[in-house]
């Protein structure tokens, strides 16, 4: 082939050069499509967990605001976790059996994202009457709670319900977070930064904890893209 046939080739050479280079990339998406973690409604959430006042929502659904008192007697609310991935959980501190565990593995994916001011933590009392801002300070202390980052806290018991119930999904029981309710529950609950719920995990299986650690890079991968 002389150069004058190489010359009008060129321009063929290129497009079949350029569509081999899009069909591998089409070929790689398909067989190694992009992670990304689902996003939660109700209608997505075992039947069990949601009240059944938001049953038939399908999309669009956020954490509602809220307003909460930490364990500095700051009032709390979603604008502190404004633009913040957040792990949100329920515990209250006279608890034996699954609250230390879940807040001993808390603390120590709160350690993990130190230096990361994206992410931060919310706890909720199940039994706020019980526990005070002292209560709470005190348990904080103990239990290694960085303040800029995890916020424990107490409020009213029935707007803490209601956040568990209609918002989180995190309990099954119903109730009407009147004074002989109680909600007691693992679950963990990963929420991006437009309060939407990104994932469930037992708070007291270590596997699970290795799987949030993962997932909360994965959302942050995600907002890096955008």
């Amino acid at each position: 082939m002389d150069f004058k046939s190489i010359k009008k080739s060129f321009p063929i050479f290129m497009i079949m050069a350029v569509f081999s280079v899009s069909m591998v990339f089409v070929i790689y998406s398909i067989i190694n499509p992009e992670k990304r973690l689902p996003i939660y409604n109700p209608a997505d959430v075992n039947p069990r967990l949601v009240d059944k006042s938001v049953k038939h929502v399908r999309k669009n659904h956020k954490i509602a605001d809220f307003s909460l008192m930490n364990q500095n007697g700051e009032n709390i609310t979603q604008e502190d976790y404004k633009d913040k991935i957040y792990v949100a959980d329920f515990f209250f501190t006279r608890c034996q059996s699954i609250c230390p565990i879940m807040t001993s593995n808390m603390a120590k994916i709160q350690m993990k994202f130190k230096e990361d001011n994206s992410i931060m933590f919310l706890s909720h009392s199940v039994t706020p009457i019980m526990d005070s801002i002292p209560v709470l300070r005190e348990y904080a202390d103990m239990k290694g709670v960085i303040d800029s980052k995890w916020n424990v806290t107490t409020g009213d018991k029935k707007h803490i319900y209601e956040l568990a119930r209609k918002s989180y999904f995190a309990v099954v029981d119903e109730g009407d977070g009147g004074d002989q309710d109680f909600i007691h529950t693992e679950n963990f609950v990963l929420v991006d930064k437009k309060r939407q719920i990104r994932g469930y995990y037992d708070g007291t299986n270590e596997e699970e904890m290795v799987e949030l650690v993962e997932d909360i890079k994965q959302l942050q991968e995600e907002y890096k893209k955008k």
